[in-house]
Formats: C-alpha cells, structure tokens, sequence
C-alpha cells in the first residue's frame, strides 16, 4: 500500500515513491540484444538478453538515496499503461479521472464486510498522520482501555471507499491475514489487532519510533560503512527468510519499509507494510506485476516470479546502503523497467573501488537477472562478507525441499552426475549445506529421512503455512518412498546447479566433476536409453536434441552431455 509509520523526509530530492499494483499488465519486452557467449560453451546462459552498460546510474528521482546533484530532476511521471493498471485494479486513480476501459468501473455489490472487530473508536484514540500511501494512511494511536491502555500503536486506516474492486478488497484482507499469521519474528513489526466501520479498516500494530531506514542512510550522508550495512542487511534477510519460509513473499522491499524500533543506534530494524504481499507454494509462480520500479526484479517484469524477487530487492538495498546510489534509474517507470532487464549496476564508480571484494561478490549475486542463480536469504546469511559464527544463526532453507524433490524424482543417471559434482565442492561452499542438514535432525548414525524434513519444518510453522499451502508441498515430498540420506547424497540433493553456473570457478567444477563421473558412473549409452532416462517425449527429436550429448568413440556421455544432464529432465526455460 505504501504506507509507513514514519514520518515522511521533505526533501526534494528524496520524494516519496509510489508501488506499483498492476496484476494484470503485459509481460515487458525486452529490448532485443544477443547474449555474449561465455568462455565455457555449455553453461546454461540467462534467460534474459545480453545487457548494455553506461546506463545512467548516478541521478535521484524519489525516496532512495544516491549521489547528490547540483540540481535535483523532478520525480518521473508515471508511465501511461502503469497508470492504467493501476485503475483497473482500484478503480480511478483520482476523484474525478475518466473512467478507463477493460473493467475500471467500480463493482457493484462488493462484500466490504470483512468481519473485524468493531468499536475501534470506544478502544483508541486516533492521533496524527505519519505516513500516507496510495490507498491510505498511517496515524499514530493510543490504548483507551484493557492491558494495553494508555499505550502507543501505529494505526494504518484504509478507506472502504477506496476499495473499488473485488481485487482491492482481496488485498486487504489478505494483508490481515499475513500480518496475523506471521508472529513472533523480532524483526516484524508485531500485529495487534485489525477492526472494521462502515467507513475504513484499522490495522492496529507496534509503534516503531526510530524511523525509516531511509531516514538514517540519509542522515549518513547517503552510504553506510561496511560494518553498518551487515548489522542492517542482516536484519533484513532476517525476517526475509522467515517470510520465506512461511510462503509468504513480501513484493515491495525498499528502505522506506523497514523502521527502527527507537532513535538509538543500534536499535531493531522491522519490516513493515505487507499491502502487496502473497502467498506462494514452493512450486507456484506469480504473475502480476507489483513492487516499487527501482526495486522491482527482471522476473516480475516478465510475470513469472516467486521469492527470489524479494531477494533482488534486497540487494538494490545493499547497493544503496554500501554506495549511497541506485544500481538501475532511469527518468520514467519505463525507462527504469528498461534498465532493470537490460542494465548491468557499476562497480567501478567510488566508493566500490575502496570496498572489499566480499561486499561486491554479495551484492553481484544477488542482482543476477537469472532468478535461478540467485542467493537466498539463508545463503546469503552465510555468505563470507556476513557470516559470524560467534553470532549467524541460519535459518532453515525452503529451496533445499525443492532440490531434494527434484533429486529422488531424477534418473538414476543425473544422480551420479549430481553426487560427482557435490565432491567438487569446497569447504566454505559446504558450510550451508552443513547447516541445512543439521537444521533437520540427522540421527546418531549422520542419516536423515524424508519425514525429518517435516519435522524440521513444523519446528518453524506459523498459520501463514496452511494458506501459502507449503505444508501441502512437504507433506507431499516426505511421502516419497526413498531410502535415507546421509550427508555426502544430501550435499548432492541439496546442490543447486544454476548457482553453481553463477560461480566464476563453475568450469573448474564442472570439469573436476566429469572426472569424478567418467571414473565411477559414466558407461556406454544409447540415445533411446538416454532419452527414456530424461522422460522425453516421442515426439522429440530425440537424436536432434541429444547427439552432442554422447561421444562417438565410445557411446559415454560427453562433458556436454555431463553438463546438460546435472539440469535434469527439462529442456526448456520454466518461465
């Protein structure tokens, strides 16, 4: 929705951006361009086209900081199809617009009874304004009765006259709904309670005093020193990958959406305004476009994105915290979508020269374009740059379920190609893994089952679960018939090959594992076999498609096949 509990900065410089709320928008076209073939023939390219560079990347539009400007450009104006969208979701975007075609009429009849608690006035006090959206408005509040009276509470009111549309009023109540059901984390503004008039709901949640995070990187004078942006970046990926975890993505991470508990230093940094979140299953995409434009991800451009969106988001956070500009701006919503799919961030403009490679190597893999291989929050938690083993306590990782799914449903063959590579890996690589499989119980033997990857969830479970269903998904993986796993065929379950990909040593370990698996696995093989193995269909062209794979001289599988055959069964881009 946009709104914060802090008070808004005027300066204008730094004016307050909106989010973006277009679920149904076309899919943005990529300006065309040729990806530049790599060094190693076989890696899985992007799937985004190849990126220009000396993109303007070193002016201010809106609330984020960057470096400052003998005169300030005025805020972008809106492009004219985001501003469409906008008001085929929730109706005119002014009083008195012109209706827009395709469904902008308000709906008749729409339930605005959410079944809240009434009498929110004989229980609070309503007090100033300290933050507006787009759809409402953030006030300060006081207790006027029960255990709580006499306490200060940040209200957020959205109008029900705003709530034009059955998609409008969905939102809502699912913001409630999440905020309620993710309790607990110390980095999540805490929820109260939500109630309901005939004119506005009223969410009522903790007062966070500090201010915005965009507040103090500007009291900084626009950058943090390494050791700030840790202490802050860990907080966020925090609460990210709990978020995670639950099956909730937030879609509009931004510094304008996390507050300080108190003005000290040091206090806790919470996230705020979950207005665009959702739920998603670990196996389901997303397809509507939402987010802020400087923050929003290449694959929520092209609608079709989970929670790795968020984690993009998090590192144009970094960036702006580590150098005090934005990685991709433009002076339109259009321009900075263009920049976003197409752009490459600097790192050769002050202060990066004088970083260390450790803070570049963290923010780089996190602004990859390729979803696939990109960071985590947990992985990224142990990331070099990050980790503290006196103080990193990382948490369980969802993707892990995923890739273990993904390795007991493969051939017999992409398991020895997965188990040949795990042994490629070093130390540092293997401290993830490590505490992923420790998060789920091994017995005193080292082994772990299916059923401990339920078990190991459940210890986390919030109500957020049941409607992002991704119980449904690990109940449906720990039912699997497969025998148990020890560290060594974890570390090859749990690998992700397109992260590797992303690694500047990924040939080394791509060639170090074809030797692993021409001395132990690799064997004379058909095509037919080979394509029965990958589950391809008969209308394939099978010998087409799969030539290159083996080697003439001896029908094994080649270092191309070995490559192409740590993918898996598909052949294609899932999205």
């Amino acid at each position: 929705m946009g709104a914060c509990h802090g008070k808004q900065i005027q300066n204008p410089e730094f004016q307050e951006e909106e989010s973006l709320q277009i679920p149904n928008a076309r899919q943005a076209t990529p300006v065309a361009g040729t990806p530049q073939q790599g060094k190693f023939p076989f890696c899985s390219p992007s799937p985004l086209p190849g990126s220009y560079k000396n993109s303007p990347a070193n002016s201010s539009v809106t609330s984020s900081p960057l470096r400052f400007l003998k005169r300030p450009f005025p805020p972008p104006s809106p492009a004219k199809h985001i501003r469409a969208l906008l008001a085929r979701r929730y109706g005119s975007v002014k009083p008195n617009e012109a209706s827009i075609p395709e469904g902008s009429e308000v709906e008749v009849g729409l339930d605005k009874n959410f079944g809240f608690l009434k009498q929110f006035f004989s229980k609070f006090e309503l007090g100033e304004e300290v933050g507006r959206g787009h759809f409402g408005y953030t006030c300060s509040g006081k207790v006027k009765k029960g255990d709580m009276k006499g306490q200060e509470v940040a209200i957020k009111v959205i109008p029900k006259a705003k709530m034009t549309t059955a998609i409008s009023v969905e939102d809502a109540r699912r913001e409630v709904r999440i905020l309620s059901s993710l309790a607990g984390h110390k980095n999540l503004v805490r929820f109260y309670d939500a109630y309901e008039d005939e004119d506005n709901v009223y969410i009522v949640m903790e007062l966070c005093n500090g201010g915005e995070l965009l507040e103090r990187i500007l009291l900084s004078g626009g950058k943090y020193s390494e050791e700030d942006a840790k202490a802050v970046i860990v907080q966020i990926l925090s609460v990210v990958s709990f978020c995670h975890l639950q099956g909730v993505v937030h879609r509009d991470l931004k510094p304008e959406n996390f507050l300080f508990t108190s003005g000290d230093e040091k206090s806790t940094l919470k996230a705020i305004d979950f207005g665009l979140s959702d739920f998603v299953k670990p196996d389901e995409r997303l397809n509507d476009i939402v987010g802020s434009a400087y923050y929003v991800a290449p694959e929520v451009l092209h609608r079709c994105y989970g929670t790795e969106a968020d984690m993009w988001s998090v590192g144009v956070i970094a960036y702006i915290l580590l150098c005090g500009s934005r990685p991709f701006w433009a002076r339109t919503e259009s321009g900075i979508f263009r920049a976003v799919l197409k752009a490459e961030p600097s790192f050769d403009d002050p202060p990066w020269p004088s970083l260390s490679s450790q803070a570049k190597d963290f923010v780089k893999k996190l602004l990859n374009k390729d979803y696939r291989k990109r960071m985590t929050a947990a992985q990224a938690l142990c990331h070099p740059w990050l980790w503290n083993p006196e103080e990193a306590k990382i948490p369980l990782d969802i993707m892990i379920y995923k890739l273990i799914r993904a390795y007991i449903c493969s051939s017999s063959l992409r398991k020895s190609a997965l188990r040949a590579l795990a042994k490629t890996l070093k130390v540092n690589q293997l401290y993830y893994l490590r505490e992923q499989f420790a998060l789920l119980g091994p017995n005193k033997s080292g082994y772990i089952s299916l059923q401990n990857l339920k078990t190991a969830l459940l210890n986390d479970s919030t109500e957020a679960m049941k409607d992002s269903k991704v119980l449904d998904f690990v109940n449906m993986v720990s039912s699997l018939q497969y025998r148990k796993l020890d560290f060594e065929e974890f570390a090859a379950a749990a690998i992700s090959v397109h992260q590797m990909e992303a690694l500047d040593t990924w040939e080394q370990h791509a060639r170090q594992g074809y030797e692993f698996f021409e001395k132990d696995a690799n064997r004379p093989i058909m095509i037919d076999e080979l394509a029965s193995e990958l589950g391809l269909s008969p209308s394939v062209p099978i010998h087409v498609v799969l030539q290159d794979w083996i080697r003439h001289s001896d029908g094994k599988l080649s270092l191309l096949g070995f490559v192409k055959l740590l993918h898996g069964v598909s052949l294609r881009r899932q999205c």
